[in-house]
Order: C-alpha cells, then sequence, then structure tokens
C-alpha cells in the first residue's frame, strides 16, 4: 500500500497529510504559503469558508502551476449556511473564490440541526460530479448515527481534533468499522506538544522533529493530519514523515499520553452548540 494515500469509501484517493490554511493571513499571504506547501509536495490542502481566506487559496493553487487534478482540495460549510437551498448557495460562492469547477473534498464544519437537510444538498453535489467526495467535521458517534438514518451516502471523512492527548481511540474504531476516513485537526497540538520529555526523547531517538515525530504516530494510526505552519523550514519538515517508522514500543509511549476525548486545545465557536452526543 502507497502511504501517501488513503483510499476512501468510494475508491477516491485522499493524500495521508494534508495542509492546514487556518489563519493564514490575507489572500497574498495565503497564496505565498500555499504554493510553496504544494512546491515541497504537499497535495492536500485544506481551508473553509470560514477562515476567509478561499481566494487566497484558489491564487496559490493557481500560481504553483500544478495541474489542478493533482491537487486534493478541501473547503467546508459553516454553521449560517446550513439547510439544502442555503448549501447549495454557499458551495457556489466557495467554488467562486477558489476559482475551480469541483471540490475534491466538502465537509459539514460542525453538526447541526439540520445535519439532515444538509445532508441532503451534499449528496446532490455530490452525484452532479461538483465534489468527489463528501464529509463532515466534529461529528461524535452519536451524530453519526443521526445522520445514518436518512442518509442514502454515508460520510467518507470526519475531521476532528486528534492528537496525542486526546487520540479519539473510540471514534476511531467507529469510523474504521464504518469505512470513514478520520482526519485530524490540530495534530500537533498548536505546538503544545514540543515541551513533553517523552516526545523530545523521542525526536532525538528517530532524528526527527517532535511535529514529524507526531505526525508520523497519526499515518500510522491511519489518521490523516492537517498541520499547519507560516514558517517554511516547517512546513518542508513535516511532509518528511514517509521515511521511517515509529516501532509499536514507541507507538505505545506516545498513545500512553492519552487524557480523554473531551481534551482539547483549541476550545470551539461560540455557535456550534449541537454537540450534547
Amino acid at each position: 500500500m502507497n502511504e501517501k494515500y488513503r483510499i476512501l469509501s468510494n475508491d477516491i484517493k485522499m493524500p495521508s497529510i494534508g495542509f492546514g490554511t487556518y489563519k493564514s493571513g490575507n489572500d497574498e499571504d495565503t497564496a505565498k504559503i500555499v504554493k510553496y506547501a504544494l512546491e515541497v509536495g504537499y497535495r492536500q490542502i485544506d481551508t473553509a469558508s470560514f477562515y476567509g481566506n478561499e481566494v487566497g487559496v484558489g491564487k496559490g493553487i493557481k500560481e504553483s502551476g500544478i495541474k489542478r487534478e493533482e491537487i486534493f482540495l478541501v473547503t467546508k460549510l459553516w454553521n449560517d449556511d446550513h439547510g439544502y437551498e442555503n448549501t447549495i448557495k454557499a458551495f457556489n460562492k466557495s467554488l467562486e473564490k477558489l476559482q475551480v469547477n469541483y471540490i475534491d473534498l466538502y465537509l459539514i464544519h460542525w453538526p447541526n440541526k439540520l445535519n439532515a437537510e444538509t445532508w441532503r444538498a451534499f449528496e446532490y453535489l455530490y452525484k452532479i460530479g461538483k465534489v468527489k467526495a463528501i464529509g463532515v467535521c466534529n461529528f461524535k458517534i452519536g451524530h453519526l448515527e443521526e445522520l445514518k438514518a436518512t442518509a442514502e451516502i454515508m460520510p467518507m471523512v470526519n475531521q476532528v481534533e486528534i492528537h496525542p492527548l486526546s487520540s479519539k481511540d473510540t471514534l476511531l474504531d467507529y469510523c474504521n468499522k464504518n469505512n470513514i476516513q478520520l482526519v485530524a485537526w490540530s495534530p500537533i497540538m498548536r505546538g503544545k506538544v514540543f515541551s513533553n520529555e517523552s516526545i523530545i526523547a523521542l525526536a532525538e531517538k528517530y532524528k526527527k522533529t517532535i511535529a514529524e515525530i507526531i505526525l508520523r504516530w497519526h499515518i500510522q494510526r491511519g489518521v490523516i493530519p492537517i498541520p499547519k505552519s507560516s514558517n517554511e523550514e516547517r512546513i518542508k519538515e513535516n511532509i518528511d514523515i514517509f521515511d521511517f517508522e515509529i516501532s509499536r514500543e514507541d507507538m505505545n509511549i506516545i498513545d500512553s499520553l492519552n487524557e480523554g476525548d473531551n481534551v482539547s486545545v483549541s476550545g470551539v465557536p461560540e455557535n456550534t452548540n449541537y454537540l450534547d452526543f
């Protein structure tokens, strides 16, 4: 199996590491950083309408000179745009800002009481070929089970906060059994992992950076990490994770840092209150 890709439930190939663009700056800064990420080998770019940088992301993709079909582009529907018609409108706005004719993966950013109606629009966009794959973010098992009752097509991806302090083992097991690819946002805990002595020791042992150790841990668990950085050296380092393997014993050391599913290093937006499953 090629470690650099994961195969989704509809046989679409998704790069096994992505480049996150949250808080990437203005359009020019975003375009520059996206272009650089593509130049050093990233092929998955992750954005969202909420990030306010879709124009810059699209500009960076265009300026990179890399063929559109070689790039796996992800964007997300924000909370204010739920509902069938609103979803279609929001999707078309994202398409226009990104200056592309299709999206590789479209995600519901946060669960909402209109999930079923919104998901029906996602299924429509998928069926007409405007989206290559559809999925969700921040869905717990209860949200996924609720959606299962009305969905014709189950999500191919669930993007959630995952890192060593919150490894989401139960959710990972559920997603594996239901053929849903788990994706990790905040995979290196916004840098808070850098002071952990166990991880520092592993980085020294493998002669890798701390970030590379944690990103490799995600890869070996079958989870797709979406690291972000504005530092070119770190952007390049973060994708250099396919030339080594962490032993089972050392994976267990990282696993032992888990403090539970509700540990967060980020918090959630104030208007996302449909998280009680």
